[in-house]
């Protein structure tokens, strides 16, 4: 493991600070909003390790998908997916063949090409929208045709900065990304980032962001750029689809996702397991790129309406502050798609009037009608019954008395 990667994994239970360094983060904590030093902290929890040996295991946020009803249409060939992050690391095997090194940037390093990840987080949320199927593990990208757009705006102390975003942002546009994941947030964002945001919007790219992982506290917050209008904000989920305990409660927040023991690439080769909402927007990420590549005419509003729509609800009401539309259903999104959704909408409640259905009764016994039915069947066949024993007597006694 690298210097880098232990001094993050440190920092990483530091109050206020998550995967930064701590001198920079706590100079810039009182940055005003606006300020071009504002960081966007990376949403894991930093404790993977690496290189790391190959887990043979099927994980479990795809023991519950059926891959191959999910691949049935596509595996997300020719959709680019810009993962605006550490870096993406192709030394991983199942990375290699997965970036466009072509339109790659490192805006940390002027020297680099976004191809290297100090960090380690990049190539995890690379790994879980389109890491290759190789021999020695189950682990495989949601999309594993897709082509990862590796642009690297956070160092190695794992945050990155306001200005940095905003140039990754239209990088990923001008490179064709159809897809763009940000496993990152901020309390507050600017309004430079937000127009870059609603370009990308407007060029008809599905965003999707992380929540954030200060939700311990229950309290409802806003974070950015997953609050912005057109972002696809994504929390976590665990493995009974309840609300991760750290994942940031909003109602800005769209879907859940797993984000849980996710288990994904990692630098140099093998996975590890990590936790945060980074895992899980890059889950949503995969879902995406699926559905545009099997409706490419389909917008970006309406690729996220579906994966709104198609999700597990936890309420019949509709949406909630902590896993919004509810978690993520890959394969319903792939195949409850006769038709476009223009937005989400709840499941039907309980029906009214003409359509509304009325249980019977509840009794605890025969009604008098029915006690008379059964009382006069009773007596018919008593009847029946003595009138067979009268007759078969009186037959009887008169063969008895002709032998006589």
């Amino acid at each position: 493991m690298s210097v880098a990667a232990v001094a993050a994994a440190a920092l990483a239970v530091l109050p206020g600070v998550l995967l930064g360094s701590a001198p920079a983060a706590m100079a810039d904590a009182s940055a005003a909003p606006d300020s071009p030093r504002a960081y966007q902290p990376l949403d894991g929890d930093g404790q993977c390790t690496f290189p790391a040996p190959s887990v043979k295991q099927t994980p479990w946020s795809l023991q519950r998908v059926l891959l191959n009803q999910l691949w049935q249409s596509t595996q997300g060939k020719g959709v680019k997916v810009a993962v605006i992050d550490s870096g993406v690391d192709v030394k991983n095997p199942q990375l290699t063949l997965a970036v466009d090194v072509s339109h790659s940037v490192d805006l940390v390093d002027p020297k680099g090409n976004g191809t290297t990840d100090p960090v380690g987080h990049g190539t995890e949320v690379a790994g879980i929208i389109a890491a290759r199927p190789v021999s020695s593990t189950g682990f495989v990208g949601l999309a594993p045709q897709a082509t990862i757009i590796s642009i690297r705006q956070a160092g190695e102390d794992g945050t990155g900065t306001i200005p940095n975003l905003i140039k990754a942002l239209h990088d990923a546009v001008a490179a064709g990304a159809k897809v763009i994941n940000i496993s990152q947030d901020a309390p507050a964002g600017t309004p430079e980032l937000q127009a870059a945001i609603t370009a990308a919007v407007h060029a008809d790219v599905v965003v999707i962001a992380s929540a954030g992982n200060d939700g311990a506290d229950g309290k409802s917050r806003t974070t950015f750029p997953g609050g912005y209008p057109g972002v696809l904000a994504v929390g976590a989920s665990d493995r009974n689809n309840e609300r991760a305990s750290f994942s940031q409660a909003g109602d800005f927040v769209g879907v859940a996702a797993p984000g849980v023991d996710m288990l994904s690439t990692v630098p140099g080769g093998g996975q590890c397991v990590d936790n945060g909402t980074s895992f899980a927007a890059p889950f949503v990420a995969g879902v995406a790129a699926l559905i545009r590549a099997k409706h490419p005419s389909w917008t970006a509003p309406e690729v996220i309406a579906q994966i709104e729509q198609t999700a597990q609800r936890t309420t019949s009401l509709g949406h909630n502050a902590f896993v919004g539309w509810g978690v993520v259903d890959p394969v319903r999104a792939l195949t409850d798609d006769e038709k476009k959704v223009e937005t989400p909408t709840p499941d039907p409640g309980v029906l009214k009037g003409r359509d509304r259905v009325v249980p019977a009764a509840l009794t605890f016994g025969d009604t008098a009608k029915q006690r008379q039915k059964r009382t006069a069947a009773y007596v018919v066949s008593g009847m029946a019954v003595v009138l067979l024993l009268i007759t078969g007597t009186t037959i009887a006694l008169r063969d008895r008395r002709r032998r006589t």
